[in-house]
């Protein structure tokens, strides 16, 4: 099999078709339910926030969610927080340290929403202040890339003490539209950009950005329509299933730690993290 490009894998993370946040919550947990708003201006759709169970244990879930059509991608901003959305975020992380519930973030955006309205209502501010939110957070936090995670509005909750990405995800600054254009003033380079990007899953394990690798096995189903056709898809369950044994593994060493010992090896985590980019 021909080796899968960094396009390629952009590609796929950008996939209309690819399942979104709720559809991995509604999988893995065994039950959900979703809460809303701020408490400062309104309850922005382009992150879902709740409560979940795996068996016995809770967890509080925040995750950004694009639509699967054009009308649920408008009623969603195309998966493109608002400050609205980092600060119902940070509410629950709080309520989730206060009744010792460990946090589970999904990320999926092309970064945060870049409007007008958004600037005048503190979108750098809200994105630090969730950042330095998580960095403090006294409860286990594990964050996974199910898809395109891109500049700080992925970053800004992507502070875990255990940060998986699914082997078709991408996690970088910007696009690599973006960065051709920045870098090199044209934008028809963004297939060269990826490759020298490092935003797989396996560049960033490598370089240890990330803890793990979720694997995406794929299946050959054949469509019912009198022809035989057949198509590759992923395989979901096996996927969600992997996800939900890599939770509960890590939550349950973590929850052995004291509430100082979570803080500080998310600490050092990050912090040797910066010193590692910095040295290579």
């Amino acid at each position: 099999m021909a080796k899968i490009t960094a396009w390629e894998r952009v590609e796929r993370a950008r996939d209309p078709k690819r399942k979104t946040a709720i559809e991995y919550i509604d999988k893995i947990f065994d039950e959900f339910i979703e809460l809303h708003g701020d408490r400062s201006f309104r309850d922005d759709k382009a992150m879902v926030c709740g409560l979940a169970k795996i068996g016995k244990q809770n967890y509080t879930v925040i995750a950004e969610q694009k639509g699967r059509t054009t009308k649920e991608n408008i009623e969603r901003n195309f998966g493109m927080p608002n400050p609205e959305s980092y600060r119902k975020a940070i509410r629950f992380m709080k309520q989730a340290e206060k009744f010792n519930r460990p946090v589970v973030t999904f990320i999926d955006t092309k970064g945060a929403y870049p409007g007008i309205g958004a600037e005048e209502r503190g979108q750098g501010e809200a994105i630090a202040k969730s950042m330095f939110e998580m960095a403090k957070l006294k409860v286990p936090i594990i964050s996974i890339v199910i898809g395109e995670g891109s500049s700080g509005g992925a970053l800004a909750i992507g502070v875990g003490n255990k940060v998986y990405m699914l082997e078709n995800s991408i996690y970088s600054i910007l696009s690599p539209e973006g960065y051709s254009s920045i870098l090199w003033k044209d934008s028809s380079r963004y297939k060269e950009a990826a490759e020298k990007m490092k935003l797989t899953a396996q560049d960033l394990y490598e370089l240890k950005i990330i803890d793990k690798i979720i694997k995406e096995p794929e299946l050959e189903v054949v469509e019912k329509d009198g022809k035989n056709k057949s198509k590759i898809i992923v395989d979901f369950d096996k996927i969600c299933a992997s996800l939900k044994r890599a939770i509960k593994k890590d939550v349950a060493e973590m929850l052995t730690k004291t509430s100082d010992e979570i803080v500080n090896e998310r600490y050092e985590k990050f912090r040797n993290m910066g010193e590692y980019i910095l040295i290579s």
